[in-house]
């Protein structure tokens, strides 16, 4: 499986502003990771690679990144968008953070208001969207205390890097557990993070000594072949070196409530990140509710998950998942929608699905240019009773490149033209 793709950001960033040379292993080349790379090389930093999924960074030091020429375009990551808003929030010079049609769609306002409190000057659509166009405030930004309404890994990492450059104590309280890859990093590059409970920690006084990172391969692409191999009669998969960091492992927990035949085998430490491997047999599913505490830790792989659920016997019925409506699409509309073209049973709901489980037929579905909803339907194909046609493909590029070669060789029939994908 590719390296994770929410640690390949963070090596980047965390690399870039240390003291030293940080040498990272298994980063992701897809276009959401590298699209941060060339964010920092913008900003002065030295980095070399990725080749074989090994760079190295020359950190510049916290007070090191110096003003880009041109706006930073961020392409299809929020990730990048959200984390650098706060990273640049108290640097000394202004910059512009912009991205392609799908990101400047995505609300940013849940990081800018926030910031503003700390003293930030971001200035956003005026739907509260990209491009960001920030004016730096370096020595002005003050610590807050602030609770999240939403879980959400990006809002709680953009105000903890936020909080390196802020006067006092900034503290994020989360509502319920998210990833938490940046207070892993940021102690793993030696920088102090107080975490109590749900309530995460950081001020200004530390700095940041280069490392070396093992990226573990990204759970969120093992999902499309922990999820292909549940429903798909006769497989027999080990997926290997697959991070299983408790926050993000409820794509496991979920599959095997629903009758899933998953291993968790070689389990392991690798630079501060839990890591195992992966066998997983085909076994019935059946319908079941998704307990909505496993939904901030499945919240990426519930396209291919909505999959599951289409195959599994019974009714599954899914709530407390409004945020899947400000992802790269509105994944609850999008997917209900495909599902429905291929005969599923499927009534989306403000904060999730319920999803009659049986058979599934062909036809053309469209992806809206969401990488995850394009694999999802293309996993579908494994029981698809006639083709499937995935139209609007190209941002499969954003995080899993390999993955159309990568089902082909397992027994996929999969056709791939410019723009769109055909599964039999």
């Amino acid at each position: 499986m590719p390296g994770d793709k929410s640690m390949s950001h963070r090596s980047i960033m965390l690399g870039s502003l240390a003291d030293g040379v940080t040498h990272v292993k298994g980063f992701l080349e897809a276009e959401d990771a590298l699209a941060t790379l060339q964010a920092f090389r913008d900003m002065g930093v030295t980095i070399e690679g990725p080749t074989n999924g090994e760079v190295t960074i020359h950190g510049v030091g916290k007070h090191g990144l110096q003003a880009p020429k041109n706006p930073l375009d961020l392409g299809n990551s929020g990730t990048s968008m959200r984390l650098l808003s706060g990273l640049l929030a108290g640097q000394a010079f202004d910059c512009v953070l912009t991205g392609d049609k799908s990101l400047s769609g995505r609300p940013m306002k849940r990081v800018t208001d926030p910031l503003a409190a700390m003293g930030a000057d971001i200035k956003t659509t005026e739907k509260g969207t990209a491009p960001l166009y920030i004016t730096g405030k370096a020595g002005q930004l003050n610590g807050i205390d602030y609770v999240m309404p939403m879980a959400s890994a990006q809002v709680k990492s953009c105000l903890l890097l936020a909080g390196m450059y802020a006067q006092g104590v900034t503290t994020v309280t989360e509502p319920a557990p998210t990833r938490d890859h940046t207070e892993r990093m940021l102690s793993g590059f030696n920088y102090p993070v107080k975490q109590d409970g749900s309530t995460v920690s950081i001020t200004a006084e530390g700095k940041l000594t280069a490392s070396d990172i093992d990226v573990p391969s990204d759970i969120s692409s093992a999902a499309f072949f922990l999820v292909g191999a549940s429903i798909a009669p006769g497989s027999d998969l080990t997926l290997h070196h697959v991070g299983i960091n408790p926050t993000r492992t409820g794509v496991i927990d979920i599959l095997r409530l629903m009758g899933a035949n998953i291993e968790v085998l070689n389990e392991r430490v690798v630079g501060g990140e839990p890591v195992a491997d992966l066998h997983v047999v085909y076994s019935p599913l059946k319908g079941i509710d998704i307990p909505e505490a496993l939904v901030p830790l499945a919240i990426d792989e519930f396209p291919v998950l909505f999959v599951a659920a289409a195959c599994a016997e019974g009714q599954t019925r899914l709530s407390g998942a409004e945020e899947l409506r400000v992802k790269e699409s509105d994944r609850i509309q999008v997917m209900a929608d495909g599902l429905k073209i291929l005969g599923v049973k499927a009534e989306p709901t403000p904060d999730g699905m319920v999803i009659q489980g049986g058979t599934i037929g062909g036809g053309t579905v469209v992806s809206h240019g969401d990488h995850r909803i394009a694999m999802a339907f293309s996993i579908a194909g494994l029981r698809a009773s006639a083709p499937i046609t995935v139209l609007d493909c190209l941002n499969v590029n954003t995080s899993f490149p390999e993955f159309k070669d990568l089902v082909k060789n397992l027994g996929l029939d999969l056709t791939c033209y410019e723009e769109h994908i055909e599964t039999v």
